[in-house]
């Protein structure tokens, strides 16, 4: 009977000890999936497929394009964007959006984005920009999660850089995750957090607009940016 009564009280304790785990990351967990549900489909410099097609199909009939319908996001299709983008009135980042895709005439395939995820929206930039943590500060401590995403949000305030989070993280060339695909990954809870971190204020950088990783870096010119503060493995500057 007691040895009933020790596995009892054991398989109890055991039971607690995984809801205590599991209630507080219950939200975290739900709203991962939700952001997966709801993820606008984006389309940017190196994309690929029908998608770019249509997009191009449009900007030649309309002359913003000249030159040949390949389906490659290239630099011709992503200077003709932004030339429609200025034209009518929309944020000029170069990324073809749910809104900038509506403006277009075309629905990008696959995207089931609700109303407020047209455009520039809370949910909408966070999910992209824990991607973009993600991608980009994986093995990072936490406040170097947050830090990444300080820096997208610092590029996006400054005027040297596009002013939509889309625009910042899909500028041509300006982050490797984005460059080797890393950035479709489906974010890890810490990235969803260090993503609502970022854009509720917190910037444990100050003010930088760069980071790198020096053991790995090959562009020279980082090299000439000012370094402010080191978080893990990645130097932050100016």
């Amino acid at each position: 009977m007691k040895k009933f009564t020790i596995m009892t009280m054991t398989f109890v304790l055991l039971f607690l000890s995984i809801l205590m785990f599991y209630e507080p990351n219950k939200n975290i967990i739900e709203s991962i999936s939700r952001y997966n549900m709801y993820a606008p489909k984006i389309l940017y410099w190196g994309s690929r497929g029908q998608d770019v097609k249509n997009v191009q199909w449009q900007l030649v009939k309309w002359k913003y394009l000249i030159g040949k319908v390949d389906g490659i996001y290239g630099p011709e299709t992503y200077r003709a964007v932004r030339r429609f983008q200025a034209k009518n009135g929309l944020s000029v980042d170069g990324v073809v959006g749910p809104k900038t895709a509506a403006a277009l005439g075309i629905t990008l395939k696959g995207t089931t984005v609700p109303a407020s995820a047209q455009g520039i929206s809370r949910k909408g930039d966070e999910y992209l920009l824990a991607r973009a943590i993600h991608g980009e500060a994986r093995g990072e401590p936490y406040i170097g999660k947050v830090a990444v995403g300080a820096v997208v949000l610092n590029r996006v305030r400054s005027p040297k850089f596009p002013n939509t989070i889309a625009g910042v993280i899909y500028q041509p060339l300006a982050f490797t995750a984005v460059a080797d695909g890393q950035i479709n990954l489906t974010p890890g809870k810490d990235a969803i957090k260090a993503a609502r971190d970022a854009l509720n204020g917190w910037d444990p950088t100050y003010g930088a607009l760069y980071y790198w990783n020096p053991a790995t870096a090959t562009s020279r010119w980082i090299w000439s940016r000012k370094v402010t503060l080191k978080i893990g493995k990645h130097w932050f500057g100016i």
